[in-house]
């Protein structure tokens, strides 16, 4: 039901140039240090996220990575589902079921899978990087004035 090491960096650094949106480009060493990511890792994701549209690059002295839509048009559930495969997939469930149960149908646990899958979504797609922009300024706003 976790979200897998890797897709949290990738939520993180396109969270980071979220808060950079409209600046330009921004180096991968830059989202790296900010955002506490091995920046080998991390270069990985970022080529992974320009190959899923996420992302726009350029190599080079003034390179750097920026996002190619508009952080509230970008939805957690998508970012999850392109890097981890899908929001919570069951292994025993579906056509072709990873493990196969001998409980299949009369599983007590299924529906309680099935249903936390379905919340997962909720949240998830209810989610844009927007959101977590205005959460945190929120944030901010609110340990500024203690």
């Amino acid at each position: 039901m976790g979200v897998s090491v890797k897709c949290q960096y990738g939520l993180r650094a396109l969270f980071e140039l979220s808060r950079r949106w409209g600046e330009g480009l921004v180096r991968l060493a830059v989202i790296a240090e900010v955002q506490d990511m091995p920046p080998a890792f991390l270069e990985n994701i970022m080529n992974q996220l320009r190959q899923g549209g996420f992302v726009e690059s350029r190599r080079g002295k003034f390179g750097g990575f920026q996002l190619a839509r508009a952080p509230a048009t970008i939805r957690l559930s998508e970012i999850i589902a392109f890097i981890d495969g899908g929001i919570y997939t069951i292994d025993c469930e579906g056509d072709k079921p990873v493990q196969r149960c001998k409980l299949k149908g009369t599983c007590v646990f299924l529906s309680v899978w099935q249903e936390a899958r379905v919340a997962l979504k909720k949240v998830y797609g209810n989610k844009t990087l927007q959101d977590l922009l205005d959460a945190d300024a929120a944030r901010c706003m609110h340990n500024y004035s203690i």
